[in-house]
């Protein structure tokens, strides 16, 4: 199956939720554990018990591993590992944005089936040109897997790229800002996919307005619900043609319930009951 079909099918089964497995130093300290690989490794492990099967998608962010080095990384490899085929969906957010040869040794790295930090799909940022995306989209094909595309981040400081507008074929302002050029590529590459597209858009939950076309025909990851300031609210409003393909992603929101594997999941539940509700 697709991307575009497995992340459906999940969202059918367990909400639109997604939770960030974001090891913050301060998250550490709240759960009693230390700042070290040996803290890292249980706060992932209880992540897993917590979400595995039970939510629709679970996003490690890469930075927070890395910083231990390659144990960190040993950690992040097995807790992709343990995720992977229970029912809830890797989204691995590196980031990551190249050209050439580079960008698709980082596409091998994390969407080949076969690579040791094989994800159902990852994060990648596009400010290097959409076109240096290809080795993405082309192994993600190839192994079924997904691409999200940062489009309209939440940071304040995204407008003075994401707004400005880009150039015709005569170098003058073309009227699309890159936001709109991002989604309506990614639109064009989603073109017929049923359910839905494997290639999505990352878009803030705080941006406040939504003025582009969001209708890609692909998932789109919300980050900045909850502890961001984002609502279930806002989501509606914001996306409301395209409510059925958002997904919406929390961390701090709902790991602040833990080291308790029942409050955890007690937490996403709340989470995705509140996306869903009216």
């Amino acid at each position: 199956m697709s991307f575009g079909s497995r992340a459906r099918v999940a969202m059918q089964a367990y909400g639109p939720a997604c939770v960030g497995i974001d090891p913050h130093p301060s998250l550490l300290e709240q759960w009693g554990l230390p700042d070290s690989v040996e803290g890292l490794d249980r706060f992932a492990s209880t992540c897993v018990e917590a979400f595995a099967g039970r939510v629709a998608f679970v996003k490690p962010q890469s930075a927070f591993f890395e910083r231990f080095g390659a144990r960190g990384v040993v950690v992040l490899e097995r807790t992709i590992e343990d995720l992977r085929h229970t029912g809830s969906l890797v989204v691995l957010d590196v980031k990551r944005g190249d050209i050439g040869s580079t960008a698709q040794a980082y596409a091998d790295a994390y969407l080949d089936d076969d690579a040791p930090m094989a994800a159902d799909a990852i994060t990648v940022s596009p400010y290097l040109g959409f076109g240096s995306l290809a080795p993405f989209f082309e192994v993600a094909e190839k192994n079924d897997a997904g691409v999200f595309v940062l489009a309209l981040t939440s940071n304040p400081e995204g407008p003075e790229v994401q707004h400005a507008l880009r150039p015709d074929a005569a170098g003058g302002a073309s009227g699309e800002t890159v936001a709109g050029g991002i989604l309506r590529q990614l639109a064009e590459l989603n073109a017929g996919a049923t359910p839905m597209g494997a290639y999505g858009a990352v878009v803030g939950a705080t941006i406040g307005e939504a003025d582009e076309d969001l209708a890609i025909n692909g998932p789109l990851l919300v980050p900045g619900l909850g502890a961001q300031g984002g609502t279930p609210d806002d989501i509606r409003r914001l996306f409301g043609g395209v409510l059925d393909n958002v997904i919406a992603s929390t961390s701090r929101g709902v790991l602040a319930a833990g080291p308790d594997v029942q409050g955890l999941r007690d937490s996403a539940a709340r989470v995705n009951a509140d996306l869903v509700g009216s």
